[in-house]
């Protein structure tokens, strides 16, 4: 009988997500981005963003998601300030965006484009990562509040430092042209061997690194609202948003779901995403993500259910059979010592 492939044993991946966890790796993470601008620009964010757009300071950063009219995810997105009256909006999902801004600007004075070929960013990760990137930079970024963004220099090259990551570790993102993308890498190769830095090529950054820090993608979040997401916090009820109404109804009558976790001791298990998951017999939701946490040291997963049905601490059977336990969605560093640093 053939032996299920075991994803613990993939070494090349062990390897990276361990030099991300104990040192530094970096990677180009390019997301689509678009630049808002205009005098109403904050103004026509913070209608379309769940989050409070239209206060936020130069330099500020916020994770926040934007919803239908039934108030259910369409995208979550990073936002950036990056001057007066520009903001930054770091998506995966721009054309579907764009449309959506498109529909409701109606007479607002903004105006949005797509800048992504314009854009470059690399994701330099890990305890070291502060140390590499001082290493080469005009200015020091040991201030660097978390989501916050400054501009730096490389040489004679301008660049943008984000300090935020998809990793859960201390973390940096660095912004620059595409034309100076083989002049960064080199300085990030060259200051980053006293670290033994990784150029990182596997699935780890969107697998084990994010996942066990219980950050999600859309197909996590497809149908659900920020509430079933445990996203409460970031929204703002004190403005008006595109779904606000709807959200206000599963606010006072309580989520029917929510996204949690679930962990599987055998290693070798295999689980795809919308599989049942069944608690005392009874379907009780839906896998959404399935993957081997290499600081965990085991297989974990994401689990949209019912709150009627299923409850963290329950025993479960998701996939084929396959014996879990549901638990909380962050299965490292839950008090977040690690994105806050040294």
């Amino acid at each position: 009988m053939e032996e299920k492939p075991m994803r613990k044993n993939e070494t090349n991946v062990r390897k990276e997500h361990e030099a991300i966890r104990n040192s530094v790796g970096y990677y180009d993470f390019t997301h689509q981005l678009l630049e808002v601008k205009g005098p109403d620009a904050q103004a026509f964010l913070n209608k379309m963003l769940v989050a409070s757009i239209g206060k936020m300071e130069i330099g500020e950063a916020k994770y926040t998601t934007m919803l239908n009219d039934d108030g259910i995810i369409i995208d979550d997105v990073i936002v950036f300030r990056v001057e007066k009256e520009v903001l930054w909006i770091s998506t995966l999902y721009i054309d579907a965006l764009i449309a959506w801004f498109d529909a409701h600007k109606e007479n607002a004075k903004v105006e949005y484009r797509d800048i992504t070929e314009k854009t470059t960013m690399y994701a330099v990760q890990g305890p070291d990562s502060r140390a590499v990137l001082n290493d080469f930079l005009k200015d020091n970024i040991d201030s660097m509040k978390y989501f916050t963004i400054e501009n730096n220099m490389v040489g004679d090259i301008p660049v943008k430092i984000a300090r935020s990551g998809y990793t859960g570790e201390l973390g940096f993102e660095i912004y620059c042209f595409p034309e100076d993308k083989t002049f960064i890498e080199e300085k990030l190769a060259d200051s980053g061997k006293q670290f033994d830095i990784k150029k990182i090529t596997t699935d780890v950054i969107i697998t084990s690194l994010p996942r066990e820090k219980g950050f999600v993608l859309m197909s996590d979040l497809a149908g659900t609202n920020p509430l079933e997401a445990d996203f409460g916090w970031t929204v703002d009820w004190n403005k008006d948003f595109v779904g606000k109404s709807a959200l206000e109804k599963v606010k006072a009558n309580g989520a029917k779901r929510k996204l949690i976790g679930f962990t599987v001791e055998d290693d070798a298990a295999q689980v795809k995403p919308g599989a049942d998951v069944k608690v005392g017999g009874i379907v009780a939701g839906k896998v959404t993500m399935f993957t081997y946490g290499y600081t965990v040291e085991k297989n974990i997963g994401f689990a949209l259910v019912d709150v009627d049905k299923a409850k963290i601490g329950d025993a479960a059977v998701v996939g084929d059979g396959i014996d879990a336990v549901l638990s909380e969605r962050v299965f490292y560093d839950p008090e977040n010592r690690r994105v806050r640093g040294k």
